[in-house]
């Protein structure tokens, strides 16, 4: 009877602990929000990832720098210890780009309605490359701070329309007035590496984006040979917000991905 039991024991541990290994071997999301945004903005992403079984982790980007940021972002994933699929939005994939290695724990990109630059490219001079940006008229005043450099903001009357069209109103004016402004340093700084050179990239992004060019998003997925890229009909700069459950769709097709 001893042998019994100890048998079921045995079996009862054997079954109960492969789903915790099945689990260790999903890669941790890292998501890196851009300009104008904050890490809440992954909300509905998280949620979607987290319930599908992924450790996530939202970096509160500091937007001050492209070195300076993507220096950040780099400890924070060498602290993981696990495969990465590190994700952007807008600015932040210039900082993943910059962040991302070959010799790294990162398995993947993926580009929310987000910059790729090559080096020596910046996202200000990637958002030109094509028309159809109408960002700049709708920046406020910009605040000079100490080291002679400006943080950027859009106006909040203008907020909802340029940013987040498809978001509903109430929710757009609490983004507006919880938005973090980036450096003009930031957007102009040329890249130093491109990550997406030596590492698998997925991209998705919105139609009606009006901050990012859409032609300029489908010319950057196609440059970095895109495994994945989807257009959502109809969404704004923020698709991660409008439309989660499709972007968190793309970021596990990378994460699953051989």
């Amino acid at each position: 009877m001893l042998k019994s039991v100890f048998g079921f024991a045995l079996l009862a541990t054997t079954f109960t602990a492969a789903p915790s290994q099945a689990a260790e071997t999903k890669p941790t999301v890292v998501l890196v929000h851009g300009a104008f945004a904050d890490a809440s903005s992954w909300t509905g992403v998280i949620g979607k990832l987290e319930k599908d079984g992924y450790k996530v982790v939202a970096v509160a980007n500091p937007l001050r720098s492209v070195k300076g940021d993507s220096s950040y972002l780099k400890r924070i994933i060498s602290g993981l210890g696990t495969p990465v699929v590190l994700v952007g939005h807008s600015y932040g994939g210039a900082v993943i780009s910059e962040a991302a290695t070959s010799d790294s724990n990162i398995k993947a990109l993926v580009y929310v309605s987000a910059f790729a630059p090559d080096v020596g490219e910046s996202s200000l001079s990637l958002s030109g490359k094509f028309p159809g940006s109408t960002l700049s008229p709708t920046l406020d005043k910009p605040v000079e701070l100490e080291n002679g450099a400006k943080d950027l903001y859009i106006q909040q009357a203008k907020f909802h329309k340029q940013f987040a069209a498809d978001v509903p109103e109430k929710a757009a004016a609490a983004m507006a007035a919880s938005q973090r402004p980036v450096t003009d340093v930031a957007l102009g700084e040329a890249a130093t590496n491109a990550g997406w050179k030596a590492i698998p990239s997925w991209s998705i992004y919105g139609s009606a984006d009006k901050n990012i060019p859409p032609e300029v998003m489908k010319w950057m997925a196609s440059r970095a040979n895109s495994k994945e890229t989807v257009v959502v009909k109809g969404a704004s700069h923020v698709v991660m917000v409008s439309h989660p459950d499709r972007v968190a769709k793309v970021i596990e097709d990378a994460a699953t991905a051989q």
